[in-house]
């Protein structure tokens, strides 16, 4: 009996513990539910790059003419170049062509299409509502339409600001001159802050402004430019696309100063051109670009001036300026970027 007893306790521990031997690795295959849902899964694909806007540009007048229409298809180069987008074009738009044109590369599928100059505005306020997925943009301009048409405007008082502070820097006879071509907002505002800043620099100064009604007719501007030449004006800037050509051909003719307008303008008059105030377009519109990518476009007026970049001077190396000349300059840039000289 005892040795029966003892076979049977020695069964029973023999069996428990192959009970526990097999429960035990078993418990280190997970079973088929305990597997992670990630092995059950196919791998995910890599998510797409979202698709850049295409840009389309419509302009006033042609691209090779040396200053508003120019600055303007450089700031559409540049959105191609640094963001790799579609970038298309159109100039010589006339303004009964505006909305078709608008409308055209709206239903191409371009998700920007800006009108360069205010007079794009009514156009674009009639098409956008059509197009709410399209940004519609409107250079020089204040115009807004909630919720996709806003407008981007260089603060060209500035610009002339600075212009014709340095026009009576470097006079000698004590009279400037400004000239436009059309009197529209975007010049109007230019020859205002011409005589501003002349006074501001010396508030005896002689100012003499006036527009020649055309933005391309150079020989009418350089025929006015001419006459204030002859009325002792030796320091000028004229400011009015391939017109204002003409009034800076007078100034050089006569051997006078010469404040380039809008863009680097040093090569076509290197002695007579110490700066030029430039408006960057180019640099605006990248911007402006940018703000649509990170979805912060807003259905408003973008005003942009030397704070922003937007205005600034392109000194001419081969032009000896005077280094207080120079110092007076930096200073007004200053505190035009610091609101201090409130335009």
């Amino acid at each position: 009996m005892k040795k029966y007893a003892k076979s049977l306790c020695l069964f029973l521990v023999l069996a428990l513990s192959l009970f526990m031997f097999i429960g035990c690795g078993q418990s280190s295959k997970p079973s088929q539910q305990e597997k992670p849902q990630s092995a059950e899964q196919p791998e995910e694909s890599p998510a797409k790059e979202p698709e850049l806007p295409k840009v389309a540009l419509l302009l006033p007048g042609p691209i090779n003419d040396g200053g508003w229409n120019a600055i303007a298809y450089n700031g559409l180069k540049l959105i191609g170049d640094e963001y790799g987008a579609e970038i298309a074009y159109v100039e010589n738009v006339k303004t009964s062509d505006m909305e078709e044109m608008f409308r055209n590369f709206a239903g191409q599928g371009f998700g920007v299409v800006i009108g360069h100059g205010f007079e794009f505005g009514d156009a674009a306020a009639k098409v956008a509502p059509d197009f709410p997925e399209v940004k519609f943009v409107v250079t020089s301009s204040d115009i807004s339409q909630a919720p996709n048409l806003g407008s981007l405007k260089v603060n060209t008082t500035q610009q002339g600001f600075i212009s014709g502070a340095t026009a009576a820097l470097l006079s000698e006879t004590n009279k400037v001159g400004a000239l436009g071509g059309m009197e529209i907002p975007p010049i109007k505002s230019y020859i205002e802050g011409f005589e501003k800043g002349a006074k501001h620099v010396n508030p005896d100064v002689t100012v003499l402004t006036g527009f020649t009604g055309s933005m391309e007719d150079s020989a009418k501007m350089k025929e006015m430019m001419t006459a204030f030449i002859q009325q002792g004006v030796d320091a000028g800037a004229a400011n009015g696309d391939q017109s204002g050509l003409g009034g800076l051909e007078a100034l050089k003719e006569a051997d006078k100063i010469a404040i380039g307008v809008s863009y680097d303008q040093s090569q076509l008059a290197p002695q007579n051109i110490p700066l030029s105030v430039s408006q960057s377009y180019p640099l605006a519109l990248s911007f402006l670009y940018n703000e649509i990518l990170e979805g912060r476009f807003e259905a408003k007026a973008y005003l942009m001036g030397v704070k922003e970049g937007a205005v600034g001077i392109i000194y001419n190396e081969s032009f000896e300026l005077p280094g207080e000349v120079k110092t007076q300059i930096e200073a007004i840039l200053q505190d035009l970027a610091d609101g201090k000289i409130g335009l």
